[in-house]
């Protein structure tokens, strides 16, 4: 079936964006002689893992569960890193793992025999105290409290000898520029360790697939780090390999005329999006427009009993009606891995639509998905 065609609500994920998106990460694998690899906190349709492993080295985890994913569905290696690991989960997620990252000198000397006694690298995450991101300070891991990383006032030269490599996570959604101030700052503070260990990580947050991304930079600061101090440079994002990759397809159920012309959706932000209210974040709309730039603007929302359950005010250049249909779009990353059933909204289908703009059903949810989370 086509686009216009899917039942809605639906989340479709654009197979010829998706590659496009894998080919300029390879090129940054090949040029630069790092490795790229997948965040799954961010993209985990493992439907399309056979084609992401053709371009990329392995995968990130967050926790046992999403290591266990890469592991079973991506041929690859397989990075964990969690602010702490739970006793009754470590031996399994080394049992699974390539590499371990610990966020504490403290997880660090716990777990270290383990992670050597099951020949899994063993890293450390800093934090470099160099924020980038402005007032954003709920995507920000260097904002001050920070749970995040060793500081270097906190840094202890003698876990050096516990560890392979070091790892640092600063940036999101963010150009190489910033990659290159966080980097100055990485090396002013901790340079002197950088000679004695195999790997750097830089972490996600590089949005290398944006239109004005300078890959070039990118790939630069790559190849001067692994010369100068003679590492492995990985990194790990998650945004890029599917941005723009994917579309929410929903329908107009009703309109409610209060003072504002509210559309209620067959989707909703606190479900099915949740980045909308919690970055805040206004998701691009297919032939949708800002509020007040075409003739007719509309509150979208969404059919849940949350009063705030709002996506954002859009314009269009003709009347909505009940029954008509909206694709939201770049649908693909921190949409179906944040889904939940609030109000026993159920889950949007998957669909895959291929390079000829063919959509085919990967998975459906119904009700017993629902009941089984409760009980």
């Amino acid at each position: 079936m086509r686009l216009e065609q899917v039942p809605t609500p639906s989340y479709v994920i654009d197979e010829g964006q998706l590659e496009k998106n894998l080919q300029i990460l390879a090129r940054v694998q090949e040029e630069a002689g790092c490795k790229v690899l997948l965040a799954q906190k961010a993209y985990s349709l493992y439907a399309t893992y056979p084609l992401i492993s053709r371009y990329l080295s392995g995968t990130t985890a967050s926790g046992l569960y999403e290591a266990r994913l890469g592991r079973e569905e991506f041929p690859g290696e397989v990075h964990v890193f969690a602010p702490a690991f739970k006793d009754s989960e470590i031996d399994e997620v080394l049992e699974i793992s390539d590499h371990i990252v610990f966020n504490s000198e403290r997880q660090l000397r716990k777990h270290s025999d383990k992670c050597r006694a099951a020949n899994v690298s063993v890293g450390l995450r800093i934090n470099p105290e160099c924020s980038t991101q402005g007032d954003h300070a709920l995507y920000d891991p260097c904002a001050y409290g920070s749970r995040f990383g060793v500081t270097i006032d906190k840094f202890n030269p003698e876990v050096m000898d516990l560890v392979d490599g070091l790892h640092f996570h600063t940036l999101c959604e963010q150009n190489s520029d910033d990659l290159v101030t966080t980097l100055a700052a990485v090396e002013e503070k901790f340079g002197q360790y950088l000679y004695q260990v195999k790997w750097l990580n830089f972490g996600g947050g590089h949005h290398v697939t944006r239109e004005d991304y300078d890959v070039d930079l990118l790939i630069s600061e790559i190849k001067r780090i692994k010369a100068k101090y003679d590492v492995d440079v990985y990194i790990e994002p998650g945004e890029a390999i599917a941005l723009n990759a994917g579309y929410l397809a929903t329908e107009v159920l009703d309109i409610v005329e209060n003072g504002i012309n509210t559309l209620v959706l067959d989707t909703s932000a606190t479900c099915h999006m949740p980045d909308v209210l919690e970055m805040p974040y206004r998701p691009p709309l297919r032939n949708g427009f800002e509020a007040n730039e075409k003739p007719f603007t509309y509150r979208l929302s969404s059919n849940t009993c949350l009063t705030g359950d709002i996506i954002g005010d859009y314009s269009f250049e003709k009347p909505v009606e009940i029954g008509d249909r909206l694709y939201f779009e770049d649908m693909a990353i921190y949409s179906f891995v944040k889904n939940n059933t609030f109000n026993g909204i159920g889950l949007p289908s998957l669909y895959l639509m291929d390079k000829n703009g063919d959509c085919r059903l990967i998975k459906a949810f119904g009700y017993e998905d629902f009941k089984g989370r409760l009980s």
